[in-house]
């Protein structure tokens, strides 16, 4: 960004960002296929490096690519069924990422906060409304909208210019969407994982939503 310009909304993904929930569902898909032993660090790998990317894309990718089995609806389904069985009580007991908490609750009444998430649309807003987050947040999406439909839905509804919004997020899901759209982008890296962001020319970092504030300050009215 070459000058500042003015903040009006900020777009978070949730796992990782949030809400420090990205361990649960990498043992949810394990878990899940861990009757394939000899595939499941595959099937795990792939998952870990597509965050953001709804787990039924997943289904399809891993059936057709790593199992070489077909997958029916039903099936996809009941994968499904069983994800958010082993996913939902760890995410709704996870920790906040340093600093979300309080950003939430300083910042909402200032700023439009948004969740663009690749959990399923239902599944996000129960997460959203069971920890008692939803007065934070203008809107919660979830898939199967990508990340790049969600901000262009958010644009839309609430007349917004693609120079007001910031998307944070962890994953390369994250920053494809937010280039596709045209917004910026900053991306949370945790501090005992791998930066996702290697490959990418993502600019700018954070380690917890406590250098958010410090990063708004720096490049934004």
């Amino acid at each position: 960004m070459d000058s500042k310009k003015i903040l009006k909304a900020i777009i978070f993904d949730f796992d990782g960002v949030i809400c420090e929930s990205v361990d649960v569902k990498i043992e949810a898909f394990r878990k899940l296929f861990a009757h394939i032993p000899e595939h499941v660090d595959e099937i795990v790998a792939y998952h870990t490096i597509h965050g953001g990317v709804s787990r039924f894309k997943k289904f399809e990718y891993i059936y057709a690519h790593i199992l070489n089995e077909p997958l029916s609806e039903d099936l996809s389904q009941e994968l499904g069924r069983k994800f958010t069985e082993y996913s939902l009580q760890g995410v709704l007991e996870s920790d906040f990422v340093p600093g979300a908490d309080t950003f939430l609750q300083r910042h909402h009444e200032r700023y439009l906060l948004f969740i663009a998430s690749g959990t399923p649309d239902d599944e996000m807003r129960e997460v959203v409304e069971r920890r008692e987050l939803r007065k934070y947040f203008k809107g919660v999406y979830g898939s199967p909208a990508t990340k790049k439909d969600i901000i262009e839905t958010i644009i839309k509804e609430n007349q917004l210019k693609r120079d007001e919004i910031l998307f944070v997020g962890d994953s390369i899901t994250d920053y494809n969407g937010a280039k596709e759209a045209g917004v910026a982008f900053i991306g949370r890296v945790h501090p005992n994982k791998d930066n996702p962001f290697m490959d990418v020319d993502v600019k700018h970092f954070i380690n917890d939503i406590n250098g958010l504030n410090d990063f708004m300050r720096e490049h934004f009215l």
